[in-house]
């Protein structure tokens, strides 16, 4: 069984504080279906066989969002659940307050002390999420997002590089299950959808 963020975080760097744009969402899916393709793949063989590329929401800039942080450093450890019987420590490092179309939303984002010892990841936020489509357009079980710790109060959510859990694709990987609290009442129609026959 593989723990699914490390897979990921790996494979991608996250920029810490980077204004981006629609051209670079478009290269991180493009970087992404590489990576899918590719020595590593987390897709069976079967399915990597006949397999293209994601299938990708139109990338669109009203969900690259600037988010004010506000850090939660009194929260303890807790063991997140998992798709497995594996159950990972995170804390809440913080929420996410950050609007989408005039609409005032926020998410908890959290931090693995096991992944911060991974060279190259000292600073890494795992960003899991639900919103409306899930279960419909996008994967019933959410999404996810990689983020850095900006050294502000500032950062920026790009919900275009928002990604498919890894077990939707392969048993193989153990994911974390989305916290009922990050669910946004939103179609969210960015990142990945649903993955139906990962062609």
């Amino acid at each position: 069984m593989r723990p699914i963020v490390l897979f990921l975080a790996l494979m991608l760097a996250v920029p810490a504080m980077a204004q981006f744009t629609i051209k670079e969402s478009k290269a991180f899916q493009k970087e992404l279906n590489g990576k899918y393709r590719g020595e590593g793949s987390p897709l069976k063989p079967e399915d990597k066989k006949h397999f293209k590329k994601l299938p990708w929401y139109p990338a669109d800039a009203r969900y690259i969002v600037e988010a004010r942080l506000e850090r939660t450093p009194e929260d303890t450890l807790f063991k997140m659940k998992t798709t497995t019987d594996r159950m990972p420590e995170y804390r809440r490092y913080g929420i996410l307050h950050f609007e989408i179309e005039g609409q005032p939303f926020q998410l908890n984002v959290y931090q693995s002390p096991e992944l911060t010892k991974k060279p190259g990841l000292e600073n890494h936020l795992f960003l899991p999420f639900k919103d409306l489509t899930c279960g419909n357009e996008s994967y019933g079980g959410g999404r996810y997002i990689d983020l850095n710790m900006p050294e502000g109060d500032r950062l920026v959510i790009d919900f275009n590089r928002a990604y498919t859990p890894l077990c939707a694709y392969n048993e193989k990987y153990s994911c974390p299950i989305v916290p009922s609290e990050n669910f946004l009442e939103i179609y969210l129609r960015a990142g990945v959808m649903e993955p139906e026959d990962h062609k």
